[in-house]
């Protein structure tokens, strides 16, 4: 017998849609430390789309059609302002270029990275929120944008000399470097701060203004898995297969305690229930 779409219902797709492309997203970053050349390229394409496509399907049904929609337009504004300047002046991550495997672009930024940046984006503002929910309402908004920017920043970590080793950019200057990450500067980590910082207090707006009262709650499942995933996952990867202990050791030790930060969290609230 043949069950048509229409018959499930529609609360199980909103549910089902974002957590679908969380476990695509983790299996094809699987794949990215057994491929090479032409294939690994793929793989980073079909990553970044899949982790853009998870943030606006979570953003939209969770907090309405405009939430989504807004998320999309306010980060790729944003990304493309902070990277077309970074690009022209130097500021605020420092001298670098983009190769050429990143395909067209924008006032010289790739296609790809507006992309990138929403898929790091979202999650990072789900995470910060999370785990700010215990913090006093008049000082929530503002821990929480500083949280967020944290975890923005924290993901490039990982992302960045992986990206370098790929051969997608390059940095003119790239030390001082953080310990053990010899190829990315620590310029970029303060230009990811401030750009964090400015993203994501527009992100909170936005949010603010954006949502819908009755909009479906999904729950953060989807979202956490993804930048779970991205950056013990890719922790792994670059100590087992990628040849980057440094950032891996980076990866592991920047998630460890926001790991412990939601496991103190979710048992408090088992406990108060």
């Amino acid at each position: 017998m043949t069950v048509a779409v229409h018959d499930v219902p529609r609360p199980a797709l909103r549910r089902t849609l974002p957590m679908a492309l969380a476990v695509l997203l983790v299996l094809t970053a699987i794949a990215y430390p057994l491929t090479s050349g032409a294939g690994r390229d793929v793989v980073s394409w079909t990553i970044v789309l899949l982790g853009a496509g998870l943030s606006v399907a979570h953003a939209g049904l969770s907090r309405g059609a405009r939430g989504g929609l807004g998320l999309v337009l306010l980060v790729a504004v944003s990304a493309v302002a902070f990277e077309s300047l970074g690009l022209a002046t130097g500021f605020p991550y420092g001298r670098y270029e983009y190769s050429a495997a990143l395909g067209p672009t924008l006032l010289g930024v790739p296609f790809l990275v507006p992309l990138a940046w929403l898929m790091i984006a979202w999650p990072s503002w789900v995470l910060a929120d999370r785990l700010t929910r215990t913090v006093r309402p008049g000082r929530r908004a503002v821990v929480r944008v500083g949280v967020a920017a944290a975890v923005f920043a924290g993901w490039d970590v990982v992302l960045d000399p992986q990206m370098v080793q790929a051969g997608y950019w390059t940095w003119s200057h790239p030390a001082p470097g953080l310990p053990g990450i010899p190829t990315v500067p620590l310029t970029n980590l303060a230009g990811w701060l401030l750009a964090g910082a400015v993203l994501m207090t527009l992100l909170d707006v936005m949010v603010a203004r954006t949502s819908v009262s009755d909009a479906p709650r999904l729950g953060d499942a989807a979202p956490l898995l993804a930048i779970a995933w991205m950056t013990l996952g890719g922790a792994l990867a670059h100590a087992g297969w990628l040849g980057l202990p440094g950032s891996a050791a980076w990866g592991a030790g920047l998630a460890v305690p926001v790991l412990l930060a939601l496991l103190v969290q979710h048992r408090a609230a088992q406990a108060r229930r």
